[in-house]
Formats: structure tokens, C-alpha cells, sequence
């Protein structure tokens, strides 16, 4: 596996939750790289050297709660007005007035949401495997609970709701679970078809009962995974699954912008065997009203949900022609 360069620099800027942990690489208009669930500032580390090598300052934080940034107790501390205040005040930390912001699953909506409330801030904004949906709606809590499959399954993100549930499960063994949720969303090792799905939790079990038992997926080394284990080992997954325990927070916090247009130069790239992209099909659709700043969009045939993980040199291409396409 490809390892982070060594002339990475790690910081500690303030933040209002605390602090926020970044690691840059470059020199240049800045970037600034999101994360998802349950990753951190080192799904990045095929990203930072390639667009250092292109004339931009990148920028990968830990979100907070994950890594070295701050984990306040409280739950409500990890809506999303919250992320996109740190977001924002990274920014001027390092001395910039402006960004691009890109984002990887729960990053892709927490750079939307950066761009859509702080446009002054984020001039343009990357969605890496979730697409951008506009507040509106139905509760999520509500709309989730619907999607509860055959025999009482229950869909995941309901899963995560209660304190403690799914910290029970995961924490006992951070490592093999982490294992089993890569493989179960990566292209070369997710489940078959009509295998039950991994998204889904069956009555009194566990979310790990339908991950993937075998080989690790080709993207992921043991030392990378030491790495994500490591982390969550010594932090624990409460702060990383407060997220999913803000959506209704969110809702009612983003009221004011229902049905709003993301109105910046943007990007988008799925997986095409993701999950994340076929399920919100229609919101990649709306794309003419909702992004109508869309430079470039693509799906990357064979790809899961990992993508600038599992295919990091397209990855990288498409991402530097869209930041070389961007006013300066």
C-alpha cells in the first residue's frame, strides 16, 4: 500500500468545540479535506501529496470527535452547525479568508452544508459518494424508521441512535469491527447479490453479523488499518456516532434553508456499486436544480463506497481537473 509522505505537517488550531486536528501538505489556494464514518484525517493520504504536487495548500482535518481534535461530552455538540463553525474557523486559523471544501461521506454533507451556510468561506465544494440532497421533508428519524427491512430488521442509522447501543457492540473489538464495515462497503469484498444486506440489523442482533469475514479489500493494509484502529482504540466511537444522533437537530437547526440550491462550482463522484449513490439516485437527478454549479460529476463503474481510497489515482486526476477549472 501507498504510504502518507513524511513531509506532512501536523497542527492543532483552535476551534469552537475546542480544537481541531489537521495535517497539510503544500502550498497553494487551500483546500480542505472532510471526512466520514469511521475514518480520519488519513482517508486522505493518497490525496494530500497528489494535490500538493498540483499548486494546492490540502488540508485533511480530524472531524471533531475523531483523532486529536476535541470531543465535547455533550451530544447536540456535533450538529452539523457546529462542524460547519469549526470548518470555518480552520480556515482562518491558517490564515486564509477562502476554500475549497471537499467532503467523503458524512464530510460530503458537512462540506455542502459548509458551503450552502458560509459561501463567503467556501467558494466551491467536492461531494465524494453522498450526493447533495436539499433539507426537506419528513423527521430523518421518521424516515428512517421506514426503512426497516423484512422480519423487523432494523436500517442502521436508526441502529446508532441510542447512546451506547452500538458503542456496546463496536467497542469490545475496534479493530475487527472496523475490518468488517470496510469490507462490507468496498467493491472487491462487499457482499454478493441476494446476500442479506449489511446495511440492515436483524431483531436482538448485531451490525457486524452480515460484514464480510474474509480477506481485508485490496485498498486497505494491515498497517492502514492499525492506523483507523488505533485511533478509535484510544477515543472511542461515541464522538464519531454523535453525528448520526444530530439529524433531527439538523432538521430543525436548517429550517431556513429547505429546498435550498447549492450555488457554487461543485463536484460530484460516486461509486457506482455504492450504496450511498444508487439509493439517492433521484438527488444526483435533481442535479440541475440542487447543484446548479455542477462543473463535473461522475460514477466510477466498480467502485464502493471507499472511492478516494479504492481508486486513488482516478480519484486524484478528477479531483485536480476540477480545482484547475476553478476561478482562481
Amino acid at each position: 500500500m501507498t504510504q502518507p509522505a513524511t513531509d506532512l505537517t501536523h497542527r492543532l488550531v483552535s476551534s469552537p468545540g475546542g480544537r481541531i486536528h489537521l495535517v497539510e501538505q503544500g502550498t497553494g489556494p487551500l483546500v480542505l479535506l472532510v471526512h466520514g464514518f469511521p475514518e480520519s484525517w488519513y482517508s486522505w493520504r493518497h490525496q494530500l501529496p497528489a494535490l500538493a504536487a498540483a499548486g494546492y495548500r490540502a488540508v485533511a482535518i480530524d472531524v471533531r470527535g475523531y483523532g486529536r481534535s476535541s470531543k465535547p461530552d455533550a451530544t447536540d455538540a456535533y450538529r452539523m452547525l457546529e462542524l460547519v463553525a469549526d470548518n470555518a474557523a480552520v480556515v482562518s486559523a491558517l490564515g486564509e479568508r477562502q476554500a475549497v471544501i471537499v467532503g467523503h461521506d458524512w464530510g460530503s454533507a458537512i462540506a455542502a452544508d459548509s458551503a450552502l451556510i458560509r459561501p463567503d468561506v467556501f467558494r466551491a465544494v467536492g461531494l465524494l459518494s453522498v450526493p447533495y440532497a436539499p433539507r426537506g421533508g419528513p423527521r430523518p428519524s421518521e424516515i428512517f424508521a421506514q426503512l426497516g427491512g423484512p422480519g423487523g430488521e432494523e436500517f442502521y442509522v436508526s441502529y446508532f441512535q441510542e447512546p451506547g447501543r452500538a458503542e456496546a457492540e463496536i467497542e469490545p473489538d475496534v479493530r475487527g469491527w472496523l475490518a468488517g464495515f470496510y469490507a462490507a462497503l468496498s467493491a472487491d469484498t462487499m457482499p454478493g447479490p441476494g446476500a442479506p444486506d449489511p446495511h440492515f440489523v436483524t431483531g436482538g442482533g448485531r451490525l457486524r453479523d452480515r460484514f464480510p469475514t474474509g480477506p481485508l479489500p485490496a485498498w486497505l493494509g494491515e498497517n492502514d488499518l492499525d492506523v483507523y484502529a488505533g485511533e478509535f482504540e484510544r477515543t472511542g466511537m461515541t464522538g464519531p456516532l454523535n453525528r448520526y444522533r444530530n439529524m433531527d437537530r439538523d432538521w430543525e437547526d436548517l429550517a431556513g434553508y429547505d429546498g435550498a440550491a447549492l450555488t457554487q462550482p461543485s463536484l460530484f463522484l460516486g461509486g457506482g456499486l455504492d450504496a450511498s449513490t444508487t439509493w439517492m439516485a433521484d438527488a444526483i437527478e435533481a442535479y440541475p436544480t440542487t447543484l446548479p454549479g455542477l462543473v463535473s460529476s461522475h460514477i466510477l463503474d466498480g467502485c464502493g463506497h471507499w472511492l478516494q481510497q479504492e481508486r486513488p489515482a482516478e480519484t486524484n486526476r478528477l479531483l485536480t481537473d476540477w480545482l484547475t477549472s476553478l476561478p482562481s
